[in-house]
């Protein structure tokens, strides 16, 4: 089985006061981060969809969101199209850019861990990074609008989806304002 890693990180980051994508957390841009956590957690390669801010990303192919305004849903859309086009995924996993408390040791539980939808959850409630298998991708980008990206396709199916708990090993938390000085 080959998993790819998306790295959904196309936002303007509004309430953040800019992209977070080349936003420097602990020595580190969140862009890095995620990929990094991706790359040692497993995954064969890994794909990073960027729109409002544009730059280089070591170890990953950047795809460009045109569309960003429109939503994480565009993001993932554009990562899924580019995704059907490598036949030798088999399945993807999921994450998001501003979540600096992720680790490679959670992403790779949910990257072991077997089934179609495997959603990461923290103290049983649902996060990222979710796994979706192949089979998944057409309906998953057609469900996928605004800014709710994958969300109601997995409400669609919750009694296929897997919930692998992680939160002994990481935080789910996102970075939705910029910490302060």
């Amino acid at each position: 089985m080959t998993t790819a890693g998306l790295v959904l990180a196309a936002g303007e980051g509004k309430r953040f006061g800019g992209p977070k994508a080349p936003y420097v957390h602990n020595g580190v841009r969140l862009v890095d981060h995620a990929v990094q956590v991706l790359t040692d957690a497993g995954c064969d390669q890994v794909f990073v969809v960027l729109g409002a801010w544009l730059g280089e990303v070591p170890n990953a192919t950047v795809l460009e969101n045109s569309n960003w305004p429109t939503g994480m849903g565009s993001s993932l859309q554009v990562g899924l199209q580019y995704l059907n086009g490598q036949s030798e995924i088999d399945d993807v996993v999921v994450t998001l850019v501003d979540l600096p408390g992720l680790t490679s040791a959670a992403v790779a539980r949910v990257v072991e861990s077997p089934g179609e939808i495997v959603v990461a959850s923290y103290d049983a409630k649902r996060g990222h990074p979710v796994k979706f298998a192949r089979a998944t991708w057409p309906e998953l980008s057609r469900s996928s609008k605004g800014d709710h990206g994958a969300r109601a396709f997995i409400s669609e199916h919750s009694e296929e989806v897997v919930l692998v708990e992680v939160g002994d090993v990481a935080t789910g938390e996102d970075m939705d304002e910029r910490p302060s000085t």
